[in-house]
């Protein structure tokens, strides 16, 4: 009898590991006097450093002030706890009895979750949000194969990190496992990445505001990446091996794949070869792929219409998505409407385009046709978005009922843009630009 139990007891044990049960709950509470139970008092701005799994991180300790129940900062502040990779339920109870606040959230590379949440003087507001959070871990040894500029990314280190802007104020941030969500996996480059700094921005990092906490959204894509690399990089081996029934794969690759040269490589040819190897991976799991073209380059011709970059890429694209019977979303015919009705002098400002000095140590112009800043990525989210509707496909039940409908040829202007940037900057351009 003792041995059938001891046997039973192992055999729970091992289906906690496997179904992940094993993960803690964290719950912080904030405030010289908040010691509200269950849960770990911070009741001093304590630092995350390599004696304390969690704290505030990057030196943002000193923004902070505690209040009696919650915490307060008029500059950006990062927490940070070590964790194990994995889909969190995040729970963050804002306000202060001290002042009115307006805090916006972001988690791990920029990742906007809430916008400039008001919360009146006294009174409190419960934001709830699900956060993806992985490691280069693969398994039996394997790992993803990061490029050098990403090693010091937020996505890739084995830690949580939470980040508050605005006139922040902070009570209680509870963290815990939710393994039942299903997860939209994003593999592309970096028109789609989550850019890790300042001022550059990609649609898959601001499109994560728009889904409710019915789903996550696990963004693999890199800088530089074509279908080649983000699989030679074991970039798709990763997600094949957490990839599940009824998630989804969303493939958008073309501006590095049509620089590359030689035998065999061409849209028609090793492209189109490794964009159906793609779809399988997903299928394959019971997942459901879902293609998007390359967004434009912004370049006008003299009479003010776009001048298409890609070739024949977004067509293979196409091809691949009539003949596989997979979703398409057209970004390249979306982003043209988008531009021109922009015009060449305001499409500027959806790009990294600034002159010296507009950030910390940029002493010289920042002129990228490419890539996008914080608001032009949102554009490009929002085309996304419109594109699921469109198609009528399930993941559009997934998102929040206050989306707001897009038109690409009535795109929102620069000035509605006012979400803060975060104060993490860098002037080097992401890799293939």
């Amino acid at each position: 009898m003792k041995k059938n139990l001891l046997t039973l007891f192992i055999l729970f044990f091992i289906l906690q590991l496997a179904t992940g049960q094993n993960q803690k709950e964290f719950i912080f509470n904030f405030g010289t006097e908040n010691t509200e139970t269950p849960g770990i008092s911070i009741d001093s701005p304590l630092c995350m450093d390599k004696a304390n799994s969690y704290g505030f991180d990057f030196g943002t300790s000193e923004n902070v002030q505690l209040q009696t129940q919650s915490f307060t900062s008029e500059k950006p502040v990062y927490f940070s706890i070590n964790i194990p990779e994995g889909n969190y339920k995040i729970e963050v109870v804002l306000g202060s009895g001290k002042k009115t606040s307006e805090t916006t959230i972001k988690a791990e590379s920029k990742r906007i979750f809430r916008d400039r949440i008001q919360v009146k003087k006294g009174k409190k507001k419960t934001e709830t949000f699900i956060v993806n959070v992985r490691n280069p871990e693969i398994k039996d040894g394997r790992t993803v194969s990061l490029k050098n500029r990403e090693l010091d990314d937020l996505n890739w280190d084995n830690k949580l990190t939470l980040e508050f802007l605005g006139d922040v104020a902070v009570q209680k941030i509870c963290i815990s496992p939710e393994n039942k969500v299903k997860t939209i996996y994003l593999a592309g480059d970096s028109t789609m990445t989550d850019q890790d700094l300042e001022p550059w921005a990609s649609w898959g990092q601001l499109v994560t505001q728009y889904f409710n906490n019915s789903v996550a959204i696990a963004n693999h894509a890199f800088s530089g990446a074509s279908l080649a690399s983000f699989k030679g990089r074991k970039r798709l081996e990763k997600i094949k091996k957490q990839i599940k029934s009824g998630d989804y794969l969303v493939i958008g690759f073309a501006h590095n794949d049509e620089k590359r040269t030689g035998e065999g490589i061409g849209p028609w040819e090793s492209y189109t070869t490794l964009l159906r190897a793609f779809i399988l991976a997903a299928t394959n799991k019971g997942a459901e792929p879902i293609l998007v073209t390359p967004a434009q380059r912004r370049l006008f011709n003299e009479n003010g219409k776009l001048i298409p970059t890609h070739g024949d890429y977004p067509a293979a694209i196409r091809k691949v998505a009539h003949d596989m019977e997979v979703p398409l979303i057209d970004l390249t015919e979306m982003t043209t409407k988008m531009y021109e009705s922009w015009g060449r002098e305001q499409s500027k400002k959806a790009f990294v385009q600034y002159p010296p000095n507009t950030f910390p140590g940029q002493i010289k112009e920042l002129k990228d046709n490419t890539h996008f800043n914080n608001f032009g990525a949102n554009e490009i989210a929002l085309a996304f978005i419109q594109g699921l509707r469109e198609k009528n496909l399930l993941l559009s039940e997934h998102l929040n009922k206050d989306t707001p409908i897009y038109n690409p040829e009535d795109p929102n202007k620069p000035s509605s843009w006012k979400i803060p940037l975060s104060s993490r900057f860098e002037n080097t351009k992401p890799d293939g630009n």
